[in-house]
């Protein structure tokens, strides 16, 4: 009962023909599934973002998809328009089981500031409220996979280990995006930040 699976942005803009699709992506539905009925606690994120969001490539002139500006919060990489309120792209994978979720936790409705982590938006101060429930539930550690490894996932990791709770990440539950060897790095920094990676043989 202290442990919560959070599934990150099983999303279709994320999966083969979205917007922004990651590799592969929807191979994480069925073991999500499989992941979702093991725990008492389930919690989904949901990439949440307005018409005209700030990491949007297209509101920055000159600028393509995948790279990076500084924005007052730091270095930002910049995405095609993806998982925009209330459309199709924005909506859980049709066949992931949403059923046994008691949260789901919307992320990147600022228009100003991304959020990658399921904790905290970009700023790294900015909560989303997650950590403060976990807490008032009882809940000291973490189980997470989905959508992407090196990205939202591993951001979501390091994020529960600096708010105090433990946590493991599926690694064959997800999938990553490895942006200029960005699945290596953050495997490494998830690593170094005492998150254990583990495979569904492991849950």
């Amino acid at each position: 009962m202290t442990t919560a699976f959070i599934a990150i942005d099983v999303q279709n803009d994320f999966c083969p023909g979205g917007a922004l699709a990651v590799n592969d992506g929807d191979a994480v539905v069925a073991p999500i599934n499989a992941l979702s009925v093991k725990y008492d606690h389930v919690i989904l994120t949901q990439d949440w973002h307005p018409a005209g969001h700030s990491s949007f490539a297209s509101e920055h002139d000159g600028h393509d998809p995948l790279t990076t500006i500084t924005m007052p919060y730091g270095e930002q990489t910049l995405w095609p328009d993806h998982c925009v309120q209330g459309t199709n792209g924005a909506m859980f994978h049709d066949q992931l089981n949403i059923d046994r979720a008691e949260l789901i936790i919307r992320k990147g409705y600022r228009l100003e500031v991304d959020s990658y982590s399921a904790f905290f938006e970009n700023d790294h101060k900015t909560t989303t409220g997650l950590s403060g429930y976990l807490n008032d539930r009882g809940i000291t550690h973490v189980v997470m996979a989905g959508l992407a490894t090196d990205f939202c996932v591993a951001f979501s990791a390091l994020d529960a280990r600096k708010c105090g709770f433990s946590c493991q990440v599926v690694m064959d539950a997800s999938r990553a995006i490895d942006l200029g060897g960005s699945l290596a790095a953050m495997t490494e920094a998830m690593s170094q930040a005492g998150v254990s990676l583990i495979t569904m043989a492991d849950t």
